[in-house]
This record gives C-alpha cells, sequence and structure tokens, in this order.
C-alpha cells in the first residue's frame, strides 16, 4: 500500500460515515470550535481543490492573503461558501478524488506551493491524510460514531516526528534529535522514529501521540512518557502541521 492508497482509504472510511447522516447531523456541531458538521466537510474540500491546483496551476490555492493567518484565512473561507449538506457532500467527494489522482501522477520529485511549506507528493499526500483522520474526529466525536484508530496513524506518526524541528524553531527552541517509540493500534507492534541513541525519547500509544500532533488532545493528559533534556519540550511543541 503506497502513501496515496492509504489516503483514499481513510478518506472512504470518511465517506461512507458521511453518508449514513441527516441533515441534522450535518449541521450539528463538530468538534472544530465554531463549524458544523457541514463546515469541516467544506473546509477539506477547499482544502482538497488546493491540492488540485497546486499540482494542475489550475484553481485557487489556499495560502492566504493579506495579514491573516492560516486559520484565519481558513475560517473566512468556510464562512464565505457555505451552502447545503448536499451540497458540501458532492463537493468534497469530487475534490477528494481529483486531488488523489493528481497526486499519484505528479512528478514525485517535484516540490508543490502549500499553504506555508512546499513539499512532495509523497509528503503532501500524507499531510492530507492526517488533516482528513484529525478532521474525522472532529466529526464523529460529538455525534458518537465510532472511528476505530488503525495502521494508517504511521504515516501520521511518521509526519509529526518529521516536523519536530519545524515545530521546535518556530516556538523558538533550539532542535535536537528526538526519538519515538510507540505502540501500534494493534496493541503489539512498535513503530520507531528517530536516532535510537538520541538523549531525548517520546514513547506510548501512537493514538495518543497523533493527537497531541493534531493538537486533539493535551500533552498532559496523553499518557505519554517523556525522557531526556528536550523530551518533553518536544512532546509540547508536537505538531503535523507547517504554521
Amino acid at each position: 500500500m503506497t502513501i496515496f492508497d492509504d489516503l483514499a482509504a481513510e478518506q472512504d472510511r470518511l465517506e461512507d460515515i458521511l453518508g449514513g447522516l441527516d441533515e441534522t447531523r450535518w449541521t450539528s456541531p463538530s468538534g472544530a470550535a465554531g463549524w458544523t458538521v457541514a463546515d469541516v466537510v467544506l473546509h477539506l474540500a477547499q482544502s482538497e481543490e488546493g491540492v488540485l491546483a497546486s499540482v494542475t496551476g489550475a484553481g485557487r490555492e489556499l495560502r492566504p492573503a493579506g495579514d491573516l493567518s492560516v486559520d484565519e484565512a481558513m475560517d473566512q473561507r468556510v464562512r464565505q461558501e457555505r451552502t447545503s449538506p448536499a451540497e458540501v457532500f458532492r463537493r468534497w467527494r469530487q475534490a477528494r478524488v481529483a486531488a488523489v489522482a493528481a497526486l499519484r501522477s505528479a512528478d514525485p520529485g517535484r516540490t508543490l506551493a502549500w499553504v506555508e511549506t512546499p513539499m512532495k507528493p509523497a509528503t503532501l499526500a500524507t499531510t492530507r491524510l492526517a488533516e482528513h483522520w484529525a478532521h474525522g474526529l472532529d466529526i464523529t466525536g460529538p455525534l458518537g460514531v465510532g472511528f476505530p484508530d488503525t495502521d494508517r496513524l504511521r504515516h501520521i506518526a511518521w509526519l509529526a516526528h518529521r516536523t519536530l524541528p519545524y515545530a521546535l524553531a518556530v516556538t523558538g527552541e533550539p532542535a535536537h534529535p528526538v526519538s519515538c517509540e510507540l505502540t501500534a493500534p494493534d496493541g503489539t507492534s512498535v513503530w520507531r522514529y528517530g536516532p535510537a541513541d538520541a538523549e531525548s525519547s517520546i514513547a506510548g500509544p501512537a493514538g495518543a501521540f497523533c493527537r497531541v500532533a493534531a493538537r486533539r488532545l493535551d500533552p498532559a493528559e496523553s499518557g505519554l512518557r517523556t525522557a531526556g533534556p528536550y523530551g518533553a519540550a518536544a512532546l509540547g511543541v508536537l505538531r503535523t502541521y507547517a504554521a
């Protein structure tokens, strides 16, 4: 399975869930502050359209204009383009299929423009998987819909670890090697990232690690263990995005 296959699989799972919602649930509050479930899906549609624009050069990219932050720009765009749940669902389904197809066919060595940081197609696909998963939590949590962790979290964990130097730099912390030893959702497999001899480390469940990185779980409540001079600082800035 490639990252593109796993991205499509994560989106398939979300589509199955969304297809079973009635309008009342579509318009109910999500876990994303100020957004309904439909707003979250609209944001995902807009983001996937941004992927297509980045790969093909056709359409509107996501980089914010003026003095707006990324979050402010995304919120403004959602508010400007709100429409019926049926239209939002159609738009997202169309955009997500086109975006995955474009990423699959893109030159793997080509750097694509993306919000704050240019990325190669496989890395951009990983960020899209991470965002769909995180917003899947925002949708399913308030609705009480099952959304179990899968081994696709390995991509998100890799991304969070890979982004650590950037995250530390943004907060003024010096970059230092940090190793991660994470228990996979199957409860037995272990995923390892970073140099084994790093002084600092983070260990524990991969699901908790990914939720902290997605800002869906407080590090202090995650049950993750840190060690060494920079383990706690790394856990505090963990993220799956560049902003």
